[in-house]
């Protein structure tokens, strides 16, 4: 089997809800998405999307198209590990989003060639896993608890927050929200906004209300006062979810014992071979791996492949508002009223993809 073809099909995507997430993430309006295809002489495809709600597909597609195409034409699929090595040596030419994307499509093909779901060929070790809903950010303490309250009472695992990014005001939020929700499970993902003495400040308050993680307060390569904070605080700290990057980018973080949990999604660490391999690698410090939001809804479908087959990884992100990370599949993944996510059965990724929309919706087709 060899590969023939690789094509983006940009799509438009629009009517997306303003929403943010931190100083970094604002955005409304409308975006694209990328599907990509990997097609092979057997007539088998891969499939991934490219891009988010925030980030357009045709930021990373040309460079998908341009660096990464040749390095996948005429190569046998079944050789991925080979094949993603030589991807990587195109990274700063492309960029990360693309790797990932043509990392998902591989296993896809692989999976479909198998006739085997992904978490198979990876090695299952649970078929479902408790979903959390992460907040956008929102106009007061109040909005906060009240969301919360809700999705404590449909039964999912967790709630977390993003709050405004002002110290004082994220610490009230954290205590409407653990007042209202009583004894749940509460986490704050302060987005990379405080300097070291603001991030101390909220870390003792969220530590002392019982918050289960305290998230990216500092800037993402701030590993100097990292390793300072977790050694002042007894909550544990999750990092690493940026930059966006690969596998050797977590060894500092690991050597310098800078974080307590490591962090990190199809997106913006290139793929599912980097997740697995990262996962594996913080099972042997016995460290959880975190997966990330993966910023489409295909690669949130790649992500629960990826966390059906680790076992140190506690819950499944589901980022909200759905209707600015949700888009082009016939079927999404739907948190049951048990709060879990289920992984799919059906071959490589297995999930419906929205052909008729996506067509429908086309804007250029990259090749």
């Amino acid at each position: 089997m060899k590969i023939t073809d690789v094509s983006l099909t940009l799509f438009a995507w629009d009517d997306i809800p303003p929403t943010q997430y931190g100083l970094h993430s604002r955005f409304a309006g409308s975006s694209a998405l990328g599907l990509l295809r990997i097609r092979t002489d057997d007539g088998v495809e891969g499939h991934a999307f490219l891009g988010s709600a925030s980030n357009s597909a045709a930021t990373d597609g040309q460079g998908l198209i341009t660096h990464l195409k040749p390095v996948l034409m005429g190569r046998d699929p079944m050789h991925r590990e080979a094949i993603v090595a030589d991807l990587w040596r195109k990274q700063r030419a492309c960029g990360v989003r693309a790797i990932g994307a043509a990392d998902v499509a591989l296993w896809d093909l692989l999976g479909k060639a198998m006739g085997q779901p992904i978490h198979r060929l990876l090695g299952t070790f649970r078929e479902s896993v408790p979903a959390y809903a992460s907040s956008a950010v929102l106009k007061s303490p109040e909005e906060y608890a009240e969301e919360a309250l809700e999705y404590k009472e449909y039964g999912w695992a967790a709630y977390k927050i993003h709050p405004p990014t002002r110290w004082q005001d994220d610490i009230k939020v954290c205590e409407a929200v653990r007042k209202a929700v009583g004894d749940y499970t509460i986490m704050l993902d302060s987005t990379w906004a405080y300097d070291y003495p603001s991030a101390v400040r909220v870390g003792r308050a969220v530590q002392d209300m019982g918050y289960y993680w305290y998230e990216d307060p500092l800037h993402d390569q701030d590993i100097y006062n990292y390793v300072k904070l977790k050694q002042a605080l007894s909550i544990p700290i999750l990092a690493t979810e940026y930059p966006i990057a690969g596998l050797e980018s977590y060894q500092p973080w690991i050597m310098l014992q800078a974080t307590d949990f490591l962090r990190g999604d199809v997106a913006v660490k290139g793929g599912i071979t980097t997740l697995v391999k990262t996962a594996h690698l913080a099972e042997a410090f016995r460290m959880n791996y975190e997966v990330h939001h993966g910023g489409n809804s295909l690669n949130n479908v790649a992500n629960l492949h990826v966390i059906a087959s680790i076992r140190n990884t506690t819950f499944f992100e589901v980022l909200l508002p759905d209707a600015a990370q949700k888009y082009g599949l016939e079927q999404d993944i739907v948190v049951g009223r048990d709060g879990m996510v289920h992984v799919p059965n059906g071959p490589g990724l297995g999930a419906a993809i929205d052909f008729k929309l996506i067509e429908r919706k086309k804007v250029a087709v990259l090749s």
